[in-house]
């Protein structure tokens, strides 16, 4: 079954076109790691996937709703995908707790208990139970990347979305981050991710997407792309980062 399909996908900001024309389709079950150089267009593209950037051209349909329509009611079908950005976005003021249970009792309409053994069953999840009471800024990044990962599990999505999740993260607290990922992917979310961790890409995905320019300029299993890359600018890019 289809999760995600994209329909010859543009964005331009005025003059400039960063995404030129992308088509994709990502099965349900699939993790497809999405690469390329910095400005390339890759978290761009994935800002379009939930329409959190507006698409000039081009159709996304999400689990069978196109998000490009006009009668798209696109908060509820945000619902149904998770998205974990750079930045963690918690907010300050509210515990652990109290981040993750607001979005599934305001939106989805869960009751107060409920929410707060979902959230429990989350935090045990991605190894954080202890702290659902601390505050985000007791909290190191990995943990509050972690903790943003629970907060968007706690909407039940039928996709998760994330946009470089490691890159703001000392060295040595990304592997927890990762783990959290890894054991997503094995218990079936469809998963698209855009990473600088190539060892993640090659490890976890299904699909690697080499994005360069705002076209795909590669696609492939991860043996085959990592190993024996066809074009020139796959090779070029992937000896500076192998």
């Amino acid at each position: 079954m289809t999760m995600i399909e994209v329909k010859n996908l543009k964005k331009s900001y005025g003059d400039l076109e960063v995404l030129k024309g992308i088509s994709v389709e990502i099965k349900e079950k699939e993790v497809v790691c999405v690469i390329g150089a910095s400005g390339s267009g890759k978290s761009t593209f994935l800002r379009c996937l939930n329409r959190l950037e507006e698409i000039t051209e081009g159709q996304v349909i999400i689990d069978g709703q196109d998000i490009t329509a006009k009668e798209a009611n696109i908060n509820k079908i945000r619902q149904e995908v998770g998205m974990v950005f750079q930045q963690f976005n918690l907010f300050p003021h509210r515990t652990v707790m109290d981040n993750i249970i607001l979005a599934p009792m305001k939106t989805r309409g869960i009751p107060k208990e409920e929410a707060i053994d979902l959230a429990s069953e989350l935090l045990e999840k991605v190894g954080l139970r202890e702290k659902a009471m601390s505050y985000p800024g007791e909290l190191s990044g990995g943990q509050k990347q972690r903790v943003a990962i629970a907060r968007a599990l706690a909407m039940n999505p039928k996709i998760m979305l994330f946009d470089e999740p490691t890159s703001a993260l000392d060295p040595e607290m990304v592997g927890d981050v990762l783990k959290v990922m890894k054991q997503l992917a094995l218990e079936g979310m469809t998963m698209v991710v855009v990473t600088h961790e190539m060892g993640f890409a090659r490890e976890v995905s299904d699909r690697v997407l080499f994005i360069d320019e705002g076209v795909i300029e590669e696609e492939n299993v991860p043996g085959e792309l990592f190993s024996n890359p066809k074009s020139k600018r796959t090779k070029a890019f992937l000896s500076k980062v192998i």
